[in-house]
């Protein structure tokens, strides 16, 4: 498996993501007992850092028992933990390691039981991303990756692949994360809207007019925080807006992704959106697509009972440009299709951890092929042409 030396590196380049600013800031690490090694050098980057790290652990085998024996009932899985909530509530930063050393685990999992992971989740996503006021502006975040044997065999590639595009692409020098970002970033200075097309039926655009980017190089900087974008995904290497949550239209074809709470690989997905609004009962996919509705139908029932101000389950939530030179093609795994270099990505839902307007349980992104053409329209009326299949123009 991984090195101790890449892991080491990886650890470091965890802990640099969260910012810890002050001596005793409280971090929680969370992970599978996969990646024991992981969370163990993680934790000691974090007290090297002078802050407080606790880490909690478990196996596949836990999470597939707590979904699949029948004595645990959907009633009890539904009810967030408050002694968790009250640890929540009381941390600085929050890492994950990517828990799921099989991602399939939950693939034969009763749907009302993923249903109640919904709702036993919604305090919690309101504490760490400041979905409430009082809990504004949130905790500072970050997700990382893992590769796993049963992870390759799942995604149907080669592990050393695996290894490349999470290891390799958490491992990119950071000046040439930041050359790469600023580069990108640079096309999108005054802009009004951005169009998107390929030659497999992604036709659409979005408008980031006034909407702060963010260049994900894998640093969360002092800037960011004063903004109160909190956290990220590693491996890095993306520039994304939270664009006007409710403009924007035309459709975004996904040949690859996965059910946000099973796990299911869903292929070939044409998503329509119109206003801004996904039109989630015109959808399309050639496999899987009743796990991908009933996802979106479910968070929509949770943001519902939550009596929120406005309901933004289905609403354009980010615009991404992936960047990362260690990422070549899409395999299912969002966290590094993402960032696949001459990629885009739409997000509907939540995006207030990001500068938007819109609270969700839903986050979920949608990434092209790697053959995108880019349009930039600017404040003046001036367009330009940015990226052609997939290639920067310089």
């Amino acid at each position: 498996m991984v090195d101790k030396e890449k892991i080491k590196l990886c650890a470091k380049n965890i802990v640099n993501a969260i910012n810890i600013q002050k001596k005793g800031e409280n971090v929680l690490i969370r992970g599978g007992i996969y990646s024991q090694d992981l969370l163990e050098e993680v934790a000691l980057n974090v007290y090297r850092n002078n802050g407080i790290p606790v880490i909690v652990s478990n196996s596949d085998y836990y999470t597939e028992t707590l979904y699949q024996d029948s004595s645990i009932t959907s009633e009890i899985l539904e009810i967030t933990p408050i002694h968790y909530l009250k640890l929540i509530e009381n941390i600085d930063a929050y890492i994950v390691i990517e828990p799921d050393e099989d991602p399939g685990v939950l693939n034969k999992a009763p749907r009302e039981k993923l249903n109640a992971k919904i709702k036993y989740r919604a305090p919690i996503k309101d504490v760490l991303y400041g979905g409430k006021k009082e809990y504004a502006p949130g905790k500072k975040w970050c997700y990382a990756g893992w590769p796993s044997r049963k992870a390759a065999d799942y995604y149907n590639i080669g592990y050393d692949l695996l290894e490349k595009f999470i290891v390799g692409g958490m491992s990119v020098p950071q000046t040439k994360m930041n050359e790469i970002t600023e580069n990108l970033g640079r096309n999108f200075e005054n802009a009004k809207k951005v169009y998107a097309t390929d030659d497999l039926g992604t036709n659409f655009w979005v408008n980031i007019q006034d909407r702060t980017g963010i260049q994900d190089n894998g640093l969360l900087s002092d800037e960011r925080i004063a903004l109160g974008l909190l956290g990220g995904n590693l491996p890095a290497g993306e520039v994304f807006f939270p664009p006007h949550e409710k403009m924007g239209e035309g459709t975004l074809f996904c040949p690859l992704t996965r059910d946000r709470l099973n796990n299911k690989i869903i292929k070939n997905v044409h998503l329509k959106f119109k206003d801004g609004q996904l039109l989630i009962d015109e959808v399309t996919a050639d496999e899987n697509l009743s796990d991908l509705v009933s996802t979106f139908k479910q968070s929509e029932k949770i943001d519902r009972d939550k009596n929120l101000p406005e309901i933004r389950t289905y609403n354009v939530a980010e615009l991404g440009i992936g960047c990362n030179p260690e990422i070549t093609k899409a395999i299912g795994y969002i966290l590094t299709d993402e960032k696949i270099n001459g990629s885009v990505h739409v997000a509907f839902g939540s995006n207030k951890m990001m500068g938007g307007t819109s609270v969700s349980q839903m986050h979920w992104d949608f990434v092209t092929a790697p053959r995108i053409n880019i349009v930039v329209e600017y404040k003046d009326g001036t367009k330009k042409q940015i990226m052609e299949n997939g290639d920067m123009i310089n």
